[in-house]
Order: C-alpha cells, then structure tokens, then sequence
C-alpha cells in the first residue's frame, strides 16, 4: 500500500532559515520525508493562497531529499487563522472533496504544523471520520536541529487499547446501570434494549419513542435519559414533561406552542409555551397519540426546523430541544384511522424502544420487589422487610397466573406501599400478604368488571356464558363509537378483512348481532 500525508502548511515553522542556512533548522513538513523507516508516496499539502510562495520551496526541497515523494497543493480560503468556525469550515470542506482510497493507500494526518485551532480541527475531523488515517506527530532532535527528528504515529481506533476500551465499557455499564435505576434485572429483551437506549441517549439528539402499556415506566425511564445526558454535559436546559391527554384545543395550542396576549379569550398575558421551556433541554410528551391534528402538524415543523409559531402571533420563536415521546397506543394503527400524522410517525419513530409489560418480565419481579421497599424506607425514614413466610407466599402469588399486574409497575408500587405501611414492627408478615392478596384481586377484578362496562343484559333477554358477555360487550362498545355499520366492520374485522380479496364488514357486523336478535342502529341510542 502506498503511504500518503496530509500536512498543513507551517507558515512559521517551516519557514525557518534563508538560502542554505534553512537546512540547519527543523522543519516539520520537509522532516516528514526525511526518515529513513518511513517512505512518504505521497503529500497532500494544504495552504492559504498567500504563501504560494513558500509551498513551492517547500516542495522543491521534498523533492531534493526525497524524490520518490509527490507533492500535490491544495488551496483553502482562511480569513482568521485563530477563528475556529472558520478554520473547521475551510478543513471540513477540503475533506469532503478528498477522495479517500482505503484499499489502496494508508493515511497519515499531520498534527504538528498549524495555529492550535488548526489542530483541533484536524483531529476532531480525524474522530469524526472526515479525515481518514492515523495521526502523526513529528518533533526536532534535542540539542540538535539538524540531527534526524523524531516521529510518532497516533492511531485513534480505541479499541486497540485495553485500559481506555475498559474504560469505555465500565462508563456503558455504569450508564446502563443508571437507566435500569439500579435495580438488577435478568430479562434478556429488556436488558438489551437499555445497552442501547444509553448508546444512544449519548450519541444522538434524534427523537426518542417509549412505546409500551401504562405502567411499564415509560415516564421514569424518559427522566432517566435526560438525568443520563445532563450528568455527562449533552444538556443544560431543563426537563420539561406534559401528558398530552391533558391537553385540549385551545389549550393544547398555547401550552406547547405558548401565546401572545390576546390570543383568545382568557389569554390575558403572554405565555412562553413547553417547547421554549424545553430549549436546550428534553422535551418529554407521553401519550403523544392524544395530540389534535394541528398540533402534530406544528409539532413536526419544530422538531425539524426548531421554529414554531406561537398562537395569536405573527412572529416566530425557536427552540433547540431533543423529543421523547410516550404512546401506550399503536400508533401506526392511530396512522390508519387518520388520528395520527404518518409524516410524524416517521420522523419521531428513529429511535423506537417498547417496554414490556411486568408480566412480561416477570423475571424481574423480586428485584423490584427490593427497590420499592428502599423507595419506601427513603420516604418513611424506617426499614421494613418480609419475613420468610410472607416473601414466600406474597412471590408465590405475584408470579402466579392469577397476578394480572393490569397497571404493571404502578400496581406493584401501590401493593408494596400498602404492606408497608400496615407491616407491624416493620415485617411484612404472612398474614398482611393475604390481605394485600385479597385487595388486589378485588382492584382486578373490579378493573375487569369495568373493561365490560357495557351491561348486555340491557340488550340481551337471554343467560350467557361470560365468554359469549365479554365478546358481545365489546361488539356493542364499538358500535356505539362508530357511525355507521361498515366502520364498526372495519374496525372489528381490521386483521381477517386484509386477508380477502371481496370485503363486506358490515354484513359479517350484522350476521353476529342478529345471533342475539339486536341490530346495529338500535346499539346507537
């Protein structure tokens, strides 16, 4: 392979000494051809219009020393050699235009020459991929200038170096560790999703979508990451978090976007909005399938533009913040029904990581059992722990079929709090297990009973079997949502109505409720 430099021209180290005195003193560019292990095919020498002059002698004396080298002159326009900005613009587009050949030729980046700024610049390029190849650093023999200099060559593939990949790994565990609250868990699924949900809460300021049922710790999981990126130093603005099944009409509008005085009626006062709270900062919007239409058409233009338009103004605000959204809804089904904007689907869904439901990783039920009763004692100022027997029977039953965990995480905290509280001498004790048992199968199944709110003894004058209750139930709550017999068939026949080549829904709709005498405009009063 053929070795290639990319150096930038020193105009002041290597122009030192007039006529034959320059050969005395060190010049780092001329240096770079001058070691014997160490054969340069090829510099890409890189300058200002204005000192032409130099590189052509520069040139002229690689070729003297070195005439297997080929020099080749490559201008950029600097106004300010000490303006960052401006010096990392002018690199970052000499790099673009470089045309990298990696199978071919091994790259060395000249770190010595150049304003500091100017080597910054190099290696941030360097790290970022811009510039491809591995440092190089030259310096001048002590006592001796013109003794053969030194060299040394950089390579930033960390992975090469076992102390700082160590490092790197214990700060990803650490990260992780964070994430998880520090409660250990032994769920696969779940474990791999954090390993890379904190990559990237590190790495990417790109939206980030929590799907996952109410309860699965989608809020605290969303405070996390942003906890995670302020301690490393990715934010400085605040956390601002808002359930948008809270927001409604006008209000939605002026929550978010903020409003001028005068807006509508009420608004009394000007209002600066979530969106410019959050600047700099993380925007966290759960159930973000309750926003309106028009609010998801604005929402899309600030998470991409950064720009909003507050309600009742005629004057833009800006706000740079990164979005993470919370849906206990799926959303590309919301998509179908036009309730949710597929544009903004696809520009918040980049990163998407759903949540598994307790009962889903009920490996990690005792763990958690641990956390919520230090939570407790944090609260209280007093330790409380089971004893044996009731560990035993409160795990028996909470990994048992019969545990439905409808509110997953929620419904476990407020089982923890109560025997808590209630533990005599701060023991969780066997007998407060089967009363917190009993309650919670009170709770669950009074939450079932409400899931079929729908009383079809009302339109059904015969005994049913609860399956036969349930089923039915369910047709006629979605019959009083929809219009008309075909959306009511659209709706309940949504997955076995793709599968047909000739779809008729509201027949298949009136077929099942003719079983049990009823029709559907009778379902709507």
């Amino acid at each position: 392979m053929k070795t290639v430099a990319i150096s930038l021209l020193g105009t002041t180290l290597d122009n030192r000494g007039k006529g034959k005195k320059r050969w005395e003193r060190w010049r780092p560019t001329v240096s770079l051809c001058q070691h014997e292990d160490l054969v340069i095919d090829r510099l890409e020498l890189v300058f200002q219009d204005d000192y032409q002059a130099l590189a052509d002698i520069v040139t002229a004396d690689i070729h003297a020393i070195s005439p297997e080298t080929d020099v080749r002159h490559h201008l950029i326009e600097i106004d300010d050699p000490w303006d960052f900005e401006n010096i990392y613009g002018a690199l970052h587009d000499f790099a673009r235009g470089y045309r990298f050949d990696l199978e071919r030729e091994d790259y060395l980046l000249h770190i010595t020459t150049g304003t500091h700024v100017a080597q910054i610049c190099l290696f941030l390029l360097n790290e970022a991929h811009y510039l491809r190849g591995r440092l190089i650093q030259t310096a001048p023999a002590k006592r001796d200038e013109a003794a053969p200099a030194h060299y040394q060559i950089i390579d930033l593939d960390l992975s090469r170096y076992d102390r700082i990949a160590s490092r790197f790994s214990r700060e990803h565990d650490e990260g992780t560790v964070y994430l998880k609250g520090g409660i250990p868990t032994r769920n696969a699924g779940f474990n791999k999703t954090i390993a890379q949900l904190e990559q990237v809460s590190l790495r990417s300021k790109e939206p980030i979508l929590l799907t996952g049922p109410t309860g699965a710790g989608k809020s605290l999981l969303a405070k996390r990451i942003y906890e995670l990126r302020k301690q490393r130093g990715l934010v400085t603005g605040q956390l601002v978090e808002v359930n948008c099944a809270t927001l409604r009409g006008d209000n939605a509008m002026s929550a978010l976007f903020g409003h001028v005085k005068g807006a509508f009626t009420g608004a009394v006062k000007d209002r600066k909005g979530l969106l410019l709270e959050a600047d700099r900062g993380v925007l966290f919007l759960d159930e973000i399938g309750e926003l309106g239409l028009d609010e998801q058409a604005m929402l899309l233009r600030a998470i991409e533009d950064k720009r909003f338009m507050p309600f009742g103004s005629d004057r833009e605000s800006g706000s740079d913040f990164q979005l993470i959204s919370g849906s206990n809804r799926n959303l590309q089904k919301q998509v179908e029904k036009g309730l949710f904007r597929d544009d903004l689907l696809a520009r918040i869904n980049l990163w998407t990581y759903a949540l598994p439901s307790l009962k889903q990783r009920i490996e990690d039920l005792e763990p958690n059992i641990d956390y919520e009763l230090e939570k407790f004692a944090e609260k209280a100022g007093a330790l409380v722990s089971f004893n044996k027997a009731g560990r035993s029977r409160y795990l028996a039953f909470a990994i048992s079929p019969e545990a439905a965990w409808k509110a997953n995480f929620r419904d476990l905290n407020a089982s923890i709090t109560r025997m808590a509280t209630l533990a005599p001498g701060g023991r969780i004790t066997a007998e407060v297990v089967d009363d917190e048992v009993a309650c919670l199968r009170r709770n669950w199944q009074a939450t079932t009973a409400g899931e079929r709110a729908v009383d079809v003894g009302v339109y059904v004058d015969q005994p049913l079997d609860l399956f036969e209750q349930i089923q039915l139930a369910g047709v006629i709550k979605v019959c009083k949502e929809s219009a008309s017999a075909a959306e009511a068939g659209r709706r309940l026949f949504d997955i076995s109505r793709q599968q047909k080549t000739s779809v008729n829904d509201s027949h298949r709709l009136v077929q099942f409720l003719r079983k049990y005498g009823l029709k559907f405009e009778q379902l709507k009063f």
